[in-house]
């Protein structure tokens, strides 16, 4: 996990995203997923992937 800095912005629009009925765990679901989303971006962007070929073959699934 690489830690990023935040945009104060985008974490209250997730909050205001959220129900009036949300939990802190919903909140907290929300953080997880936008950072994973973020996370997988970078990787992306830096290179950082395998073909999906390659780990078809490397876990023995058809292609």
């Amino acid at each position: 996990m690489h830690t990023q800095q935040i945009d104060k912005t985008e974490a209250v629009r997730l909050v205001e995203e959220l129900p009036d009925t949300a939990t802190w765990e919903d909140l907290m679901q929300k953080i997880y997923v936008r950072e994973a989303i973020e996370e997988g971006l970078a990787d992306s962007a830096a290179g950082r992937t395998v073909d999906v070929k390659e780990v078809r073959a490397r876990f023995g699934l058809r292609p």
